[in-house]
This record gives C-alpha cells, structure tokens and sequence, in this order.
C-alpha cells in the first residue's frame, strides 16, 4: 500500500523498489522522484510520463506533500516567513532570504526545541516531536509558490526550529535527498547542518558523510558558566565540543561555521572574545556574530552596536574570519532565534 505522505522523504532507490511491489518497472520509481524533486510536481495527474495505473494509485494513497502552507508574511526586507501546518495541526516555520536573485531558505527539524537556549523563542513550548525526512524536504517544496521571479533556491540551512542533531537520521536524509543528482542537486558546500553541540552526531556525521556536510555549530560562549547559562539543557561542555570538531574528516579548504549570538552584558566582553579566539585556535573557522534578535519570550537584549565593533576586532586582530550578520526578517519575527512553532 502507497502512503503518499512518505513519498518525499524517500531516495530514487528506494521508489523504485516501492514502484516494483507494485508491479511496475523499478524506472518508474526514479521517473517519480524527478517529478517531485526536479520540477516540484506532486500531483500525480500532472505527472504526464508515469502510465495512468500508477498514477491512479498514488492518488489513492494520500497527498504526496505531508503539510500545507499557511500564513505567509512578508518583510520589509523581501525576507518571507512560512507558516507549514503538518497533518496533526503542529505547525513549524521556514524562512525563505533573498539575496538578489539567490535564495537561502531556512528549514526546521522539530516540532518544538528540547535546547532551551535562553535567546531562542524556538523552545518556549517545549518539544514536541521530531519531523520526518518528508515533513523537512516538504518545506523546500511547498515554499516554491512563495518564490519571486527569477529566485532560485541556492542554500539550505538547517537552523529553523528544532535541533538538527537530536533527529539525526530524519536530518540525514534530508541532507541526502537535497543533494541528490537526480533531484535538487544543491552544492554539498551550500547545505548546512546546524548544532548546538551535540556532540555524539557531530561525530556520526563526520563518519556518514566523510566530513562532507558543511556544519555550524552554535557555541554562544567560549566560556564554560556562560555557555551554560545560555544554552543549559545541552551538557557537552565546550572542550567537548571543540574536540569533536577536532575529530570531524573537514575536506582541504572547507572551514565550519561558529553561530555567536552576541548578549547584551552577558557574552560580549574584550575577554570573551579572547577566550574565543584560544578556544578556537588549530580549527579551520570562521566565525559569525549574530547580535542578539530581541522578542517577547526574552528580556535579553542585544549589545550597543560599538560594543559589537569591538567584539568583531578583537577577533580579526588575532587573524580570525569573522562575518557580522545582517539582521534579516525581523519585522515579521522571522530573523534567527525568533521562530516560533506551535504545538
């Protein structure tokens, strides 16, 4: 029996062999899985290659998209937020940045976030569940009719809701699925995994894809009471951490991503910087700093913008590559650390 709803989260193999249970040819699986992922076509009536019975049964087996979009709200800045409400009434959020014509979409894990990072609006309902590999490729799909004219879809990061890490193996094969040749082909360098640290699937994805998932991890504090303050559910310490890292098989010329949320009064001293720049020293890095995104959840409050300045120079005067980034969406709660699902 074809349940449609899993259908996005499966690989070109895999529809083959589901399409030869079937009784058809195993190259209707892969006709199928270009359908879907190359045109981003997922009524089966509109799949004009696939023969009429095999059309006829995947309509009987439900939507092939595992959510629905709801609202959709624009800023100022031509970033859009998503609402996706998920076949049990949960909704999570992506976000879809434009950079002239090139997008970057920003897509969830979970159902809420078991991280409690004090910044974050992500966690403020708990966690819920985990989504599957189709409910995290759906977003991806259904944000197309949010496209402008002339976007393309050129980045992936997985840093919307959700720990990444904490659903490894739905993450993996979403990071599969969206670098498959046969569908997105997105550049390994332009889909990234993001982490808060753990530490476990730092070193299971270093071994399942030989380093070749691009990561970010977001550290927040090189100091141990500060990074415990901020993200306090998540016990590896920075040492573990940055030992991972260590470990991690980084190809020649590739560099991880360290997220620096910068506090008001909490992380942003002269001395935490230094602090960051030896904790990170022998890592190919670079670093982005994120002033802090304020919201309702949080009486937290970024840094003056001097304070950031200054932060920002103490590292490049060690030699660091640090990148200040633009706050994005915020008008629409959509910059990071301002999503917020519902359970």
């Amino acid at each position: 029996m074809i349940n449609g709803a899993d259908i996005p989260g499966m690989m070109p193999e895999e529809l083959s062999d589901l399409v030869a249970n079937e009784g058809f040819p195993a190259y209707r699986g892969v006709q199928l899985f270009e359908w879907m992922h190359r045109k981003g076509v997922f009524d089966p009536g509109r799949m004009t290659s696939l023969p009429a019975d095999l059309k006829a049964r995947l309509a009987a087996g439900g939507p092939l998209l595992p959510l629905t979009v709801g609202r959709v709200l624009a800023s100022s800045d031509g970033t859009r937020k998503l609402e996706m409400r998920l076949a049990d009434g949960a909704v999570v959020e992506t976000v879809l940045i434009p950079e002239g014509r090139k997008l970057t979409q920003c897509i969830s894990t979970q159902v809420g976030c078991s991280i409690g990072c004090i910044f974050c609006r992500s966690g403020a309902f708990g966690f819920s569940r985990n989504l599957t590999a189709a409910e995290i490729l759906a977003q991806v799909f259904a944000a197309r009719d949010a496209w402008r004219d002339g976007e393309e879809l050129t980045n992936v990061v997985f840093m919307g809701i959700g720990e990444p890490l904490h659903n490894y193996e739905n993450t993996l094969r979403a990071w599969r699925l969206l670098t498959c040749d046969k569908g997105l082909d997105l550049s390994l360098r332009r889909v990234t995994i993001s982490t808060a640290g753990v530490v476990s699937g730092i070193d299971r994805l270093g071994r399942d894809t030989q380093g070749q998932a691009a990561l970010a991890v977001s550290l927040h504090g090189a100091d141990e009471a500060v990074r415990q303050r901020l993200v306090p559910h998540l016990k590896h310490t920075v040492r573990d951490i940055v030992e991972a890292l260590g470990r991690y098989p980084l190809p020649p010329r590739r560099r991880f991503t360290i997220e620096y949320v910068l506090v008001g009064g909490v992380n942003d001293s002269d001395a935490d910087a230094r602090q960051l720049v030896r904790v990170l020293s022998g890592l190919r890095v670079k670093v982005n700093l994120l002033p802090l995104n304020p919201h309702d959840r949080s009486d937290l409050q970024p840094p003056l913008p001097e304070r950031v300045e200054r932060f920002r120079r103490v590292l490049v005067d060690k030699g660091m590559s640090v990148f200040l980034r633009r706050r994005r969406g915020d008008d629409i709660s959509a910059a990071c650390g301002q999503l917020l699902g519902e359970q």
